[in-house]
């Protein structure tokens, strides 16, 4: 059985002034580097998240959903309650759209697939995530590749579920674990990236005002 990483220090990134990419009167749309926290930790040095951030945008921002510490990209914050409830209802109800960016390890032949595979917490290891097809919880990931090459490959993925890694654990379950990723990487795909090449892409949504459609992006830039 493989090990559980070994925990590492929380050192947050700097502030950095492009965090903010979206706002209007309901909500804030907010970048998160890989290595912040989605919310405060326990303890003062656990503080800075980026639900802290975005109350220095607004005061009213509230956390809608969260991404992995090591995961990067978009993240909603609704201002008020009411703003809050209705994006929280929206990505309840499976009415978010979703779009991951992925770079994962070796060439990937086809064209798309998906990866239906159920997970259950690996409660010695926490916050570690395994497959458990007796007892997990549905998961369903949908993959397409969007560049191949030189063994390594770029995809783009939508998790039709939101499990706790689920899309960490997905991609190396078939055999193309995400570069940079310590906890379910093999050694060669943890040595291949400073950090873990995962990125909320995009979020597409009904507006919670009035139902309008609205897509907001965040480019990956790989590093």
């Amino acid at each position: 059985m493989r090990e559980p990483p070994t925990a590492l220090p929380y050192a947050p990134p700097p502030p950095s002034a492009g965090e903010l990419l979206f706002e209007d009167d309901w909500l804030i749309a907010f970048l998160k580097p890989s290595g912040l926290l989605s919310v405060p930790g326990r303890g003062p040095h656990l503080a800075d998240c980026a639900e802290a951030r975005a109350r220095k945008i607004n005061r009213n921002a509230r956390t809608v959903h969260r991404l992995d510490m090591d995961t990067s990209g978009l993240l909603l914050f609704g201002k008020g309650a009411e703003a809050h409830r209705r994006l929280s209802r929206l990505f309840a109800d499976r009415r978010v759209e979703k779009r991951y960016i992925a770079m994962v390890l070796r060439d990937v032949v086809e064209i798309r697939g998906e990866v239906n595979l159920p997970l259950l917490t690996d409660w010695p290891n926490r916050p570690m995530q395994k497959i458990d097809h007796s007892h997990g919880r549905p998961a369903l990931t949908r993959w397409e590749r969007l560049k191949s090459g030189g063994g390594t490959s770029l995809l783009a993925l939508y998790p039709e579920t939101g499990r706790t890694h689920q899309l960490r654990v997905h991609m190396a379950a078939i055999g193309h674990p995400i570069l940079g990723d310590r906890f379910y990487g093999t050694a060669e795909a943890i040595a291949a990236a400073p950090r873990l090449q995962l990125h909320a892409e995009r979020l597409t949504f009904p507006h919670p005002a009035d139902g309008t459609p609205i897509t907001l992006i965040a480019p990956f830039t790989p590093s």
